[in-house]
């Protein structure tokens, strides 16, 4: 049953994919050198909080470090942020899929900018907060192969609780996405997770980062140990943490281990593509070559919300031709991005 005949079949305004983002967050995206990611608290490649003391030391930091990118003079681009915000606002506007977005954002201008951005991609804010306070930050520093670095800033942004999630955030969708971030929440993901199924809608999840799972491994293991969790995303990185102490790792393992609890199981493997299994079938997709790769941020969120929709229903050939276009646009190659009959 594809998308269309679901949603004839339900109120069809009501989304498709509902994502849970308990804070806004809005991205200050820079192209660093080497040596600045070796002067900045935590591991290169992953996501550590910072505070707002550190935060403003690392944007400042960032003016005397910053590479030109895209082939325009050196800058730091403010974007609307979140892994869920981005799968979400990819399935709304590259997609076409009714999606909505639950969480808080600031009545500041960070919270509006990330609002408008939400909105012009199509996606429903009914269900997105405002409250008094600031937005969360994140810097975002991208390296010469492209690889990103994030340290966000939440330690004072407004967010939304386990106790304000009603079953109403989630009436009428099929799909729910969370990400491994929402395990900063206290009981909000379990929270979210016992509303989705109460509604009968199945949940994905992004484990988002190798230190959400070295700091949150008894209750994402008891969540995945529920195999209430139908569809889980993995980066190589984050499948070593889950496998760490198991002996050698392969990228093999962490998916045989995440489809131990899950229906669908995706590691994603970079510039090698991704492998995904369903039951007892397993494929490798390979990754569509690009000359050279500048900024990889966003780049799963993206390959995330290519698999909700697919496994919502068959893309079209619409969906297929709006893709060619986007990428003819950005003068990127289109190889390999065809439509396959279901």
């Amino acid at each position: 049953m594809g998308v269309e005949q679901q949603l004839e079949k339900s109120d069809a305004e009501a989304p498709l994919v509902v994502g849970l983002q308990p804070l806004a967050l809005v991205d200050q995206v820079a192209r660093v050198d080497w040596s600045l990611l070796n002067s900045i608290p935590g591991e290169r490649g992953g996501s550590q909080r910072v505070t707002a003391k550190e935060l403003e030391r690392i944007l400042a930091e960032v003016n005397l470090h910053i590479l030109p990118q895209y082939g325009e003079a050196a800058a730091v681009r403010t974007l609307a942020g979140g892994s869920v915000a981005n799968m979400i606002r990819g399935l709304a506007g590259g997609f076409r899929i009714l999606s909505a977005i639950v969480g808080t954002r600031g009545d500041d201008d960070p919270g509006q900018m990330f609002n408008d951005s939400m909105k012009a991609s199509g996606v429903h804010l009914d269900r997105l907060r405002v409250k008094q306070g600031p937005t969360g930050q994140c810097v975002c520093l991208v390296d010469v192969e492209g690889n990103r670095t994030m340290r966000p800033c939440l330690s004072d942004a407004v967010r939304l609780q386990a106790s304000e999630l009603s079953q109403g955030d989630f009436q009428g969708a099929k799909w729910i996405v969370l990400n491994g971030y929402g395990l900063y929440g206290e009981e909000l993901v379990e929270r979210a997770v016992e509303l989705a199924k109460k509604e009968g809608a199945q949940v994905a999840m992004d484990l988002s980062s190798f230190e959400v799972i070295r700091n949150f491994r008894p209750r994402l293991m008891k969540l995945l140990a529920s195999h209430q969790i139908d569809l889980c995303f993995a980066n190589e990185d984050e499948a070593r943490e889950l496998l760490r102490g198991s002996g050698n790792f392969s990228p093999e393992e962490g998916l045989a281990f995440l489809a131990k609890y899950c229906s669908w199981a995706v590691v994603m493997l970079g510039s090698k593509g991704c492998i995904a299994s369903h039951k007892e079938e397993i494929v490798r997709v390979p990754a569509i070559e690009v000359g050279e790769v500048v900024d990889t941020t966003g780049a799963g969120c993206c390959a995330g919300a290519a698999a909700v929709r697919a496994l919502g229903g068959e893309i079209t050939k619409e969906n297929v031709r709006w893709m060619h276009k986007q990428l003819d646009l950005r003068s990127l190659p289109s190889k390999g991005i065809t439509y396959v009959y279901s």
